[in-house]
């Protein structure tokens, strides 16, 4: 029965099929599609009911059962086979060193075990795209990064500590026994949303229409002052929004929030269009590598123009699927709620097609999402679960403080016992305020975490005894050229507004030639900020404000780190100070100036003096002190410089064309009648970009 034209999701409720399974067949039956978006017509969707007839017959004509217990029994043995894991790639792993490290380590004890630096670590981590400090716990994704950055394989040791396994043991496992390694029970969980946008173009107001709540009300000024964490059930299934604020005051907080979540829901409004902090969303979403939906808001209003907004946004590589493109777009009024259906069974779909899994067995780990100190609680840290299952009663470290976990509550403030992977939580028992977007894992003892901050404030000590680090600065850019490799001016550069840092960036881009680089670490809207300072650090950059200024916190920092922070109003300024700084580190070209020409025609010898030659100035002048080459029957026998200048029996600071002069040089007197004395100077030109 012939159908109408339908997208790939539509046709998979409709046979009641997986979408990733349906994309396959499409795939067999030569159907070109690109995600299960994509739309397809008679012809194809009567293809896919043939091949779903077709593989029916199949099955009830076999009627066996067996391939159903084939699989169990193949994979029964595979617990067993712990030393499985030098298959087929060992050959090229035994090309490559082998470095071991032990359960429980920091990003040092790594850098420590491959020979380079903690500074040199985390700028190897920071130019693979992973922001993770020295003191950060060690995981699969940081060994498997690093290593290959090094060029060798890392690996767990294969004695793991006894609190290891104790820690393993105790938290999880309700049906007793010791947790199983990370990935032997992987089990689907809920989706991380993040959503995203400009101020006031509806985010907050948004969520108050899935959630049903009236979350605006209770903020200051209706703006959201905070990361706030929330869980919605949609057709039986639970998806996790982060709801990150969209004033500029809160750059850095935005940039939290893409970094643990699955889906980005970018909010624009229909009659605003792309604003600043929508394109800064944008970029936050990418560099965190995770989907985008654009919710079109606010499309009950009479000046509503969706099709603007999908242009200007195409401009920035969100190209909607309703023009060619992959990007889920969906028309929604937060106000009335059309459309807010439509959003959620579109992030439902892109979740499915993610596959997202988690093992809730394993020790946890998890991410800040927001802290706080409170006089009644302490110290309140709210935090994502995206590992394991945290346990009240579970002891945890962060990169700053530890605790016990006393107590959790859950987004509706209920008391809850354990949150497994994707669960936001709020937490208190910790001795210390931990920042937000710091790790979190479970330790075994409270001694290990006490003796974890111990070791490391002894290093902190050891390091402010040391030498400080020179960082760099505009005036001493010189220091580059000391290894020999082409010269790069790292910048961290914040703005007031988009349009400046686009200007800024173009113009500085310019700037760049094949001897010296300009390197843009960072750019971003807002105050400069403590996470600028850092950056600038692991980078070894400057930081560069244009209308903004830094906060006081940030100021600290940066006198601690030896960062220079160079502020600015006009951007002629900037692209000056660039510039000279760029040409600062070029090296300048020397020169070689002729002076004049002197024919030696006669040679004297007086006491205590030596050789003394009689000479005629032919072209130039002569200088006492010139550089000057003897040249004999045109070749060059000498290179030096003239000691003592005479003209008749007075001493002469300069003879000039035509005159006669006598003149010794310095350390030298193997001269003859009819050698040429050139004179010349050598001058540094500074060269320019």
């Amino acid at each position: 029965m012939p159908l109408s034209k339908m997208r790939v999701y539509e046709l998979a409720k409709l046979l009641e099929m997986n979408n990733k399974d349906l994309l396959t067949l499409l795939e067999k039956v030569n159907v070109p599609v690109k995600s299960h978006m994509s739309t397809i017509d008679d012809d194809a969707i009567q293809l896919v009911e043939e091949e779903v007839e077709k593989s029916k017959k199949k099955k009830t004509s076999s009627g066996k059962s067996a391939p159903a217990k084939a699989e169990p029994e193949k994979k029964a043995p595979a617990p067993k086979a712990g030393k499985g894991e030098s298959k087929t790639p060992a050959p090229a792993a035994a090309e490559k060193k082998t470095v071991k490290v032990k359960h429980g380590g920091c990003v040092k004890d790594l850098a420590d075990a491959l020979g380079l630096s903690a500074a040199e670590a985390v700028k190897k981590l920071m130019g693979a795209g992973m922001m993770a400090p020295a003191s950060a716990p060690l995981n699969d994704d940081i060994l498997l990064t690093l290593g290959d950055a090094c060029g060798v394989d890392v690996d767990w040791s294969d004695e793991a500590p006894a609190a290891e396994e104790k820690k393993e043991a105790e938290p999880k496992a309700p049906a007793g026994g010791k947790a199983a390694p990370r990935g032997s029970h992987l089990k689907p969980r809920s989706p991380i949303v993040t959503v995203m946008g400009h101020v006031d173009h509806g985010k907050t107001s948004l969520l108050d229409a899935i959630r049903k709540t009236h979350v605006t009300a209770r903020e200051a000024g209706g703006i959201t002052q905070h990361i706030g964490a929330s869980h919605v059930t949609y057709n039986g299934k639970e998806i996790v929004f982060l709801d990150t604020p969209g004033h500029e005051a809160f750059t850095s907080m935005r940039a939290r929030g893409a970094q643990c979540t699955d889906i980005a829901v970018l909010v624009v409004a229909a009659d605003d269009g792309v604003m600043p902090q929508t394109i800064e969303a944008i970029n936050h979403a990418k560099a965190a590598g995770v989907p985008i939906i654009v919710a079109i808001n606010k499309m009950d209003k009479p000046t509503a123009n969706p099709q603007q907004v999908m242009q200007e946004l195409s401009g920035y590589g969100l190209v909607s699927e309703a023009w060619g493109g992959d990007t889920v777009m969906v028309e929604i009024s937060a106000k009335s709620g059309k459309g807010v259906d439509q959003l959620l069974e579109m992030i439902s779909l892109v979740a499915e097609m993610q596959d997202l899994k988690a093992d809730p067995t394993v020790p946890p780990e998890g991410v800040v999402i927001e802290a706080r100190l409170d006089k009644g609680q302490g110290a309140v840290a709210s935090v994502i679960v995206q590992q394991g299952t945290l346990c009240r009663g579970d002891l945890i470290l962060f990169d700053t403080c530890w605790g016990k976990v006393r107590a959790m509550f859950n987004d509706a403030g209920k008391n809850v016992t354990q949150a497994g992977p994707s669960t936001a939580v709020e937490i208190i028992g910790l001795n210390g305020v931990p920042q937000p977007g710091e790790h979190f894992h479970q330790i075994g003892s409270e001694k290990e975490a006490r003796d974890y901050f111990a070791n490391l404030e002894a290093e902190r000590r050891n390091a402010q005894n040391n030498t400080a680090v020179k960082r760099m600065t505009l005036e001493d850019l010189y220091s580059q050229m000391q290894d020999g490799e082409k010269p790069v001016l790292n910048l961290v550069i914040k703005c007031d507004v988009q349009g400046t840092i686009e200007a800024i960036v173009g113009s500085l881009e310019k700037l760049g030639t094949e001897d010296v680089g300009i390197n843009i670490v960072h750019t971003a809207v807002g105050r400069i900020s403590e996470s600028d300072i850092m950056l600038a650090t692991a980078s070894n950059a400057i930081v560069v404000g244009f209308n903004v200024r830094p906060e006081n916190s940030a100021s600290k920092l940066a006198e601690k780190e030896n960062v220079q922070i160079r502020l600015y109003s006009i951007i002629y300024e900037i692209i000056d100070d660039v510039k000279a700084a760029m040409e600062g580190l070029l090296t300048p070209t020397i020169k070689e100036n002729s002076l004049g020409e002197v024919e030696i025609r006669k040679i004297f010898k007086a006491p205590k003096v030596g050789k003394i030659a009689g000479c005629r100035v032919m072209k130039g002048a002569i200088k006492r002190g010139s550089k000057v080459r003897l040249v004999r029957d045109g070749i060059v026998i000498w290179e030096g410089s003239v000691a003592s200048l005479r003209r008749e029996k007075d001493e002469a600071s300069e003879v000039r064309e035509g005159f006669e002069c006598g003149m010794t040089f310095t350390n030298y007197q193997d001269f003859r009648e009819g050698d040429m004395v050139e004179a010349y100077e050598l001058v540094e030109e500074k060269r320019t970009l």
